[in-house]
């Protein structure tokens, strides 16, 4: 933490950190965690600081889903929505990634997402929440797995 209060972010809050399986090919484990931090810069200057801190811990630049000592990203922030070339604000994919609502809904939960007006909390549970399990129902005159005709 102390290499990114050097380049200027003031931190408020830090989730716990949570061990998550890897998306993607890679075979390591990862630790995600969620910080509410603050600073002077916009979020373009921002993540430019961001990736230059990944650098220093060995990530190279192009490696798509490959494994990585160290991976930070904006999800939100306060200004809602930012879209350049570079940078698009909400994260694109945050909204289907427990291993980000997790950690979130612990020091953010009421944090709206500034595209559907959802809560960070209401997220984590439409998709963590059990799915009722599939009925299949055959169409009238078909046949059921026993061979017998279903009757309309």
């Amino acid at each position: 933490m102390e290499v990114l209060e050097d380049v200027g972010l003031a931190f408020h809050d830090l989730s716990d950190i949570i061990e998550t399986p890897p998306m993607g090919p890679s075979q390591r484990r990862y630790a995600n965690a969620v910080a509410i931090v603050e600073t002077k810069h916009d979020p373009e200057t921002l993540l430019g600081l961001l990736k230059g801190v990944e650098q220093a811990f060995g990530n190279r630049r192009g490696q798509r889903w490959g494994a990585r000592a160290l991976d930070l990203d904006i999800i939100l922030w306060n200004g809602g929505v930012w879209a350049s070339p570079r940078l698009t604000i909400p994260h694109a994919a945050f909204r289907e990634r427990t291993f980000v609502l997790a950690p979130a809904r612990q020091i953010a939960g009421d944090w709206r997402d500034p595209i559907t007006g959802l809560s960070v909390q209401h997220l984590h549970a439409r998709l963590t929440r059990q799915q009722p399990a599939t009925r299949w129902a055959s169409a009238p005159g078909c046949k059921n797995s026993s061979g017998n005709a279903r009757n309309p």
